[in-house]
């Protein structure tokens, strides 16, 4: 196939590849040099495989900003692919060059929010610099994940009812920027994805199932797609053989992904891999709403509408829109019977409570902060209040949030299930977090 000519300058396209971590970004420049076309890629030192050196190609360091338009615009590329895993990088890590302080206003914009606000800015960053950043799905259209049953495997009906309910609970998490996948088994959501990623997700959800599930009838699914409104140029989902393993390992007789909107790594191995594990590989259509907004606190003061702070210390800004945050989680989740809690630092969620409980879901929390955010106090607990088996004492609560180095609790339900906090603002106060209590119906 011949290449398309760039109509700027009369020669072969030269696409661009900002490349983080994973398999993908060599496959996109293996199948762009098949087909004839010019390819630079930019790998990001830590993130990107060693091999993409395979191709043309210029290291730089997170903050070298400078260096990275340097290289896209020497190597006369007029589009970008971003692609590949990263890690949200430490600020006080970064090795800044001049590029860096040019840009610093709009970098700085970039760290605000969940990710998909970050991505959005991401794509408006490299417009503003001349480049049209384009999608994988643009590019290796072929990766992409078709409609209905892509392997031989076939799954049950209760585990497609199953599937939907997983859709279900990604779409009620709209307006928090988190659920990308969600594993469902019998009806009972037992775990949902946040910033650690799909595979640490079903490793979570393997421990639930115990030893024995690996050997036992699988049953449920994992259920993934894209968010409502997520930016697909920069942040297309992907499952590939690992993820197959990871859904086998966990027990779960499918993997049901949004067709369309996810990419297959290595598509004839991907089904290969279901074929051998016994597991059902699907591609479900699913209309796709538009974005959602983020929620932000009902007014301009410092607790949201409706709360009340027990205890002396309150709620500051930031901590009044994780707490918005927070509600909107828990509360959208609850016609669902999950999502009894969730951790929010900095309007960014960094877990939701499904079948592990309350401990088991703040210790993860703490191990994804970063920022420089992880031995000080910062973001809220929020959950609802209410009795249950799994539902911690206030006393029990306040001191994991406190050894979580978070800044405070917040508790939503009726006046009966937020009566037994009322007595706890002598505790807050001692551990120094804010406690609020937000009555519903």
């Amino acid at each position: 196939m011949r290449a398309r000519p760039d109509p700027r300058r009369g020669r072969a396209m030269i696409t661009g590849i900002l490349a983080g971590g994973g398999r993908l970004p060599l496959m996109i420049a293996q199948s762009l040099a098949e087909r004839g076309e010019g390819v630079h890629i930019v790998a990001i030192t830590g993130e990107a495989d060693p091999d993409v050196a395979r191709y043309p190609h210029t290291w730089v360091d997170w903050g070298q900003i400078g260096r990275m338009l340097a290289a896209l615009e020497g190597a006369g590329a007029r589009q970008l692919v971003i692609v590949g895993t990263v890690r949200r990088p430490d600020l006080r890590r970064i090795r800044p060059d001049l590029g860096f302080f040019r840009s610093l206003p709009s970098i700085l914009a970039l760290l605000a929010g969940g990710d998909d606000a970050v991505l959005t800015r991401v794509v408006r960053f490299f417009e503003g610099h001349g480049l049209r950043v384009v999608g994988v799905h643009e590019v290796v259209p072929e990766l992409v994940a078709g409609t209905g049953r892509l392997g031989r495997v076939g799954l049950e009906d209760a585990d497609l009812a199953d599937a939907g309910l997983g859709f279900a609970v990604r779409r009620a998490l709209a307006a928090v920027d988190t659920g990308q996948a969600v594993a469902v088994a019998g009806g009972r959501v037992l775990a949902i994805e946040g910033p650690e990623g799909t595979d640490a997700m079903l490793v979570r959800t393997a421990a639930l199932a115990g030893p024995d599930a690996v050997h036992s009838r699988r049953r449920g699914v994992l259920a993934k797609g894209p968010k409502p409104g997520q930016e697909l140029r920069v942040d297309m989902p992907a499952v590939g053989p690992r993820t197959v393993a990871g859904a086998a390992r966990a027990g779960l007789a499918g993997v049901v992904v949004e067709a369309g909107a996810v990419l297959l790594l290595d598509p004839a191995g991907t089904i290969a891999a279901a074929d051998a594990a016994g597991v059902g590989l699907y591609g479900l259509a699913w209309p796709r709403p538009g974005p959602v907004p983020v929620p932000a606190p009902a007014h301009a003061g410092p607790v949201p509408a409706g709360g009340r702070v027990i205890g002396r210390r309150r709620p500051g800004r930031r901590d009044s829109a994780d707490i918005a945050v927070g509600l909107a989680a828990v509360e959208g989740l609850a016609p669902y019977a999950t999502g009894a809690a969730a951790v929010v630092v900095r309007r960014f969620i960094l877990a939701i409570e499904a079948a592990e409980g309350t401990e088991a879901m703040l210790e993860r929390a703490r191990g994804l902060r970063q920022w420089g955010l992880r031995w000080r106090r910062a973001g809220a607990l929020v959950r609802r209040a209410g009795p249950g088996p799994d539902a911690p004492a206030p006393a029990a609560l306040l001191r994991r949030a406190a050894a979580q180095e978070l800044g405070g609790v917040a508790l939503t339900g009726s006046a009966e299930a937020l009566g037994p906090y009322e007595e706890a603002a002598r505790l807050a106060d001692d551990l120094g977090l804010f406690l609020v209590l937000c009555q519903g119906a």
